[in-house]
């Protein structure tokens, strides 16, 4: 008898009735999710404040907003799964906790009232504060958020456990559609021209395309996952010095600064030395350690992670290149 395939691209796609909720479908974690429940044959119900122009086939679009708690009833009637993945991830106290807190609070009650059988929630390890930290499991140190958006996404959290979701922690995010990582480095390279601490802090980062298939697994798979708080960034950490030279690889940034390696302290220095748009705190999340061990949900969800985030880059490397305005 023939064994039965154990990954989600072996099994194919779901060929169920099965409904799947989805928030946050326009987003640049969420698009790439969507696109991968498509592939899996799920119808996918989405909520949106607007509906887009042009959709992945199969879904269905549902007028709400997070914030106001719109929708959200409609949402979740009938439905089998929740993907949650809608945050706010910067603006005031008052707007961040209006989505993340309140909003996550009233999607999880509407979920349970529906009767809504698994919940998948993306927090972020950005809940653990400054750091650095090295290789920790989840909770390993107690989460210490910075900014509102991190404060109000721990605070989501008990919501989303209270429902029993499988609360998803990944580090930094890349792929098209990253509006973060890479430009928030383009800008550093510029105002710090050093070595950074000798590019060898190790950072949990993830591919777009591989975390949206972890989502859909967990969504969608039979699999051994606990309910509760699981790290999602790739196995493998990063080193940011490799990071730096891939992307310039690729012609993405400048070659890495060659010379001496410079210390966090000297590198604080430099960069207050040169105003931008990335905060000091936001430059220690690349300069020092920042790694979450991740293994055990992608084994447990009998997903394999990937290639890893650097063997991802070529592919992302045209939308790279315009969003930087660099030329091809």
């Amino acid at each position: 008898m023939a064994t039965e395939p154990r990954t989600a691209a072996e099994r194919g796609p779901v060929m169920t009735r099965t409904v799947v909720a989805l928030t946050g479908a326009t987003g640049f974690i969420g698009s790439g999710v969507l696109a991968a429940l498509a592939g899996r044959g799920v119808r996918v119900r989405a909520l949106s404040r607007r509906v887009p122009g042009s959709t992945a086939p199969g879904t269905d679009w549902v007028p709400g907003d997070l914030a106001a708690g719109a929708g959200l009833g409609e949402l979740c009637e009938g439905a089998d799964v929740l993907v949650h993945l809608a945050a706010r991830v910067d603006g005031c106290a008052e707007e961040c906790e209006a989505a993340n807190v309140r909003g996550t609070a009233a999607l999880m009650a509407a979920a349970t009232r529906a009767g809504v059988g698994r919940i998948v929630h993306l927090s972020t390890t950005a809940v653990y504060g400054e750091g650095p930290h090295a290789g920790i499991t989840v909770d390993e140190v107690p989460p210490a958020p910075l900014s509102e958006a991190s404060r109000t996404r721990l605070l989501g959290e008990r919501h989303a456990l209270d429902a029993g979701a499988y609360v998803l922690r990944p580090g930094l995010v890349t792929g098209p559609g990253d509006r973060w990582v890479v430009p928030a480095l383009a800008e550093l390279v510029r105002r710090v021209p050093v070595r950074w601490a000798g590019g060898a802090a190790r950072l949990s980062i993830v591919d777009r395309t591989d975390l949206a298939r972890l989502v859909t697994a967990l969504a969608l798979d039979e699999h051994a996952v606990p309910a509760g708080v699981h790290h999602a960034s790739h196995p493998e950490p990063v080193r940011a010095g490799d990071l730096l030279a891939a992307l310039a690889a690729l012609d993405l940034l400048p070659a890495p600064a060659a010379g001496p390696a410079v210390d966090w302290e000297e590198c604080l220095r430099l960069l207050a030395a040169a105003p931008g748009r990335v905060s000091a705190r936001q430059f220690g999340l690349i300069v020092r350690d920042h790694w979450y061990r991740s293994e055990e949900v992608w084994r447990l969800a009998a997903c394999p992670p990937g290639p890893g985030p650097l063997a991802r880059l070529p592919e992302a490397a045209d939308w790279y290149r315009t969003a930087l305005g660099r030329s091809g």
